[in-house]
């Protein structure tokens, strides 16, 4: 075991550990730290802690310091030089019509680079560009080009929901995100309702899945056939996964069927094997809610395009 501290660089940003050495720092206090890209000024995230030390990714580097008063305004300054930058290297991505989009400047704590983040929907030769930075800034020029999900979470936005994205708000890491939990959650396949302000599957399906996998394994498929507290049988036609209720098609003495709704406690039926088929019809050609081919087609390839932050390149 190991005692570290978690350290950020940005808000919302990927965490890691440091050796706290004998400092007491508690989270919210800044430091100073040597990292693989150069000196940095972090904030403390996550106070003293033991880790396993299988899960420290290479060498456990140690704080130089806690943050001055001088560090902290080094700091803002830096922040203010990065909007600088901003406008510079836009200006001289429009002289050199490279076809970029510019979305991110950075400079290290020390000055020692500045880092810039950019998307494009192919490879760019940017050497000539780098040449042009350098020759202003008179420093280290780094060019990292970032995917969408990247781009959406340096920029920033309103999700569907009316609130900040979850990506810009509160998530450190991307986590996977598949077709499955959207079918899961009984949601609609139509790629327009379920991908983000990025283009990719939101990553608050992610946020509930557990909860609907729970949920699920308590309740038959529709098309089953169950039986009721009352003796009745019926054919399972619609579940509600959040009211835990489920539509039945009830045969009727005249011969004529009607649609009764039960709690799913008031049912019998063979509880789902691990791993099996969930509610509401999922695995249906098409998707569940009568979602065509072409959309299912679309969503896998969304699927396909999520992949590892840049942003945060170790």
């Amino acid at each position: 075991m190991k005692e570290v501290i978690g350290v950020r660089f940005r808000e919302n940003g990927k965490i890691y550990f440091f050796n706290p050495l004998n400092y007491k720092i508690d989270p919210g206090r800044y430091v100073i730290v040597e990292t693989q890209h150069g000196v940095e000024f972090g904030k403390v995230v996550l106070g003293r802690r033991e880790v396993d030390e299988t899960k420290l990714q290479g060498e456990l580097k140690p704080i130089i310091r806690i943050a001055t008063e001088a560090d902290e305004k080094k700091h803002a300054e830096n922040l203010e030089k990065n909007k600088k930058a901003m406008v510079i290297c836009k200006e001289k991505i429009e002289k050199r019509g490279l076809e970029m989009k510019l979305i991110g400047a950075e400079y290290s704590f020390d000055n020692s680079k500045v880092l810039f983040y950019f998307t494009a929907d192919g490879r760019v030769d940017f050497r000539e560009l780098v040449k042009d930075l350098a020759a202003v800034f008179k420093t280290r020029i780094e060019l990292r080009q970032v995917g969408v999900r990247d781009e959406t979470k340096i920029l920033g936005g309103i999700g569907i929901c009316g609130r900040r994205l979850c990506c810009n708000a509160h998530l450190s890491e991307f986590g996977p995100v598949s077709i499955k939990m959207a079918k899961e959650q009984n949601l609609s396949l139509n790629p327009g309702k379920i991908s983000g302000v990025c283009g990719r599957l939101m990553c608050c399906l992610a946020h509930e899945q557990e909860t609907y996998e729970y949920l699920n394994k308590k309740l038959p498929n529709v098309g089953d056939v169950v039986k009721t507290f009352d003796g009745k049988t019926g054919e399972v036609t619609a579940v509600s996964v959040l009211r835990q209720k489920v539509k039945l098609k009830v045969a009727q003495e005249d011969d004529t069927f009607e649609i009764e709704e039960y709690k799913v406690d008031e049912l019998r039926f063979r509880p789902k094997k691990k791993g099996g088929q969930k509610g509401g019809g999922h695995g249906k050609k098409g998707g569940n809610d009568g979602s065509s081919d072409k959309e299912l087609k679309e969503l896998e390839n969304l699927e396909r395009k999520e992949g590892k932050s840049k942003l945060d390149e170790d």
